[in-house]
């Protein structure tokens, strides 16, 4: 949900794709199967929705490109979505018919949370992905959760820029400075993860857990605790992987073994650490 490493023979799990077309974007079809390409393979492809609906359009040649069974469910009821339920019922029936080895639900709704909790009680994984509005119980009860704007985004932190046009006006000039100067505000007002009291409560938790009699603990191994605490991913917070992540949150000490390239990581806090791991 990467810097979440994928299990051993991941080549040989089957992963059920189901999305709730009525809370997901279809431009994001290409992006969420090929972030499930790093867990296994979506043999199971379906998408719910009313597909006479004129708002479903888009979703037509997505379909078809991208082999998803469409399943149509109509309103019966207004103010009821029945499409929730039509994909709870598949989703138990291939629970018990189908053997699978994790399930990914693609929507931005609560309700699914029960169904998420009952097939990770079966000993499923399942990979949630949603907008940024998917309220939290949904999100915690997956086993990592994406939010769908950070798809595709991965290294454009660390694209490099174009060249500037040497002959650039100087009106051109001042709106990109302009320009700069706003986007700097607009970062400098966003609260540092430091101050993010459920994810420094994680990686700590995940330091703590893996951490040798030294204090110190191996990165991926505590990025590894992280991920089975919480649905956490490190896009989600603008980093690429759980070392920038545990870099960014700067409560943390990271050191690097020259002799293996194992890194090593520390709480800040912890007065009874050593000065450096015994690798």
């Amino acid at each position: 949900m990467n810097s979440i490493q994928p299990r051993s023979a991941t080549s040989d799990r089957r992963i059920a794709l189901l999305i709730d077309a009525d809370n997901v974007s279809h431009n994001k079809i290409a992006a969420m199967l090929a972030e499930l390409s790093k867990y296994g393979v979506a043999n199971v492809r379906r998408a719910y929705g009313d597909w006479a609906s004129p708002s479903m359009k888009g979703w037509t040649a997505r379909l078809h490109e991208h082999a998803i069974r469409p399943i149509q469910q109509f309103s019966y009821s207004k103010g009821k979505n029945a499409t929730d339920i039509a994909l709870v019922i598949d989703a138990m029936e291939l629970l018990y018919t189908q053997e699978l080895d994790a399930f990914c639900i693609a929507s931005s709704d609560a309700d699914f949370t029960p169904l998420v909790m009952q097939l990770r009680a079966n000993g499923h994984d399942v990979y949630g992905f949603g907008e940024r509005k998917t309220p939290d119980p949904f999100v915690n009860a997956c086993t990592t959760f994406l939010y769908l704007d950070r798809l595709g985004e991965e290294g454009s932190a660390t694209a490099k820029p174009e060249s500037p046009v040497v002959a650039e006006s100087v009106d051109a000039t001042a709106e990109a400075k302009k320009a700069r100067k706003s986007t700097s505000g607009a970062k400098a007002s966003k609260p540092p993860l430091s101050q993010d009291a459920k994810l420094v409560a994680v990686l700590r938790g995940a330091v703590e857990a893996t951490a040798g009699d030294d204090g110190w603990a191996p990165l991926d191994a505590a990025g590894g605790a992280a991920r089975r605490q919480a649905p956490i991913d490190p896009r989600n917070y603008g980093a690429r992987n759980f070392p920038k992540l545990f870099e960014a949150v700067g409560l943390f000490d990271i050191v690097k073994a020259e002799e293996t390239g194992q890194s090593y990581v520390a709480d800040k806090r912890n007065k009874e650490r050593t000065t450096k791991p015994r690798f």
